[in-house]
């Protein structure tokens, strides 16, 4: 490696020596993080020891979305783009992509955000948008994906984490964690052993994403 080599990864990473030439893996991305609701697996992101990227913002659609004080307790910067303000779905998320790029966001990650971001927004982020949902993709897609589950009878549920695609809960799928159903489980007690293991699994795929081990090629997704 040539001086000016070395002088340019010491500029763009200032842990860099020409004995460390790992470093690259500790240029940590931005992400925006998105939510609407209590904010539990923002949390799991915040707590996380090791997450490979910098939480750049929270943006919420609820001025009175719990997961905003989570974000401001931490000291991120946070954002409220009311969906109510907006006439069109577009409008709306035209101002969310506003604020992904202000802060030049390489990964967008949902957490419990309940709107549907539009076509041109997933187009500019195309497998960049994570996010996860609480049952075995493809089965029961969409809200209370717990009580499908229960109302179905099966046996075993569990967790996606999946791309962002132009259609509800059906981008490829990045990592999946199964949970049993249990005889007395109600909609309470299932959804909090899977919340269990989305804290878990959540960071460690957002963790891989940032350090560029997550490939897609179509609906296949590899990791190393």
């Amino acid at each position: 490696m040539t001086l000016h080599q070395i002088q340019a990864e010491t500029r763009r990473c200032p842990e860099y020596t020409a004995a460390a030439i790992r470093c690259p893996r500790e240029v940590r991305i931005n992400i925006a993080v998105l939510a609407s609701g209590s904010g539990s697996n923002l949390q799991a992101l915040i707590d996380a020891p090791d997450l490979g990227a910098e939480i750049g913002v929270v943006i919420s659609d609820r001025p009175e979305a719990p997961a905003l004080e989570r974000a401001e307790r931490a000291g991120i910067a946070t954002r409220i783009v009311e969906w109510g303000r907006f006439e069109s779905r577009a409008e709306f998320s035209a101002a969310i992509n506003s604020e992904i790029e202000a802060i030049d966001a390489r990964g967008v990650v949902l957490a419990g955000f309940m709107r549907v971001l539009d076509e041109n927004l997933v187009g500019r982020h195309l497998n960049r948008i994570l996010n996860i949902h609480p049952s075995l993709l493809p089965a029961f897609p969409g809200s209370n994906a717990v009580g499908q589950a229960l109302r179905h009878g099966v046996r075993v549920t569990g967790v996606t984490v999946h791309f962002v695609d132009e259609k509800v809960d059906h981008g490829p799928i990045i990592a999946q964690r199964a949970v049993p159903v249990l005889p007395d489980d109600d909609i309470s007690s299932l959804h909090a052993r899977i919340q269990v293991a989305e804290h878990e699994l959540y960071p460690a795929v957002v963790r891989a994403f940032a350090r560029g081990e997550i490939q897609v090629e179509g609906r296949s997704v590899t990791w190393g």
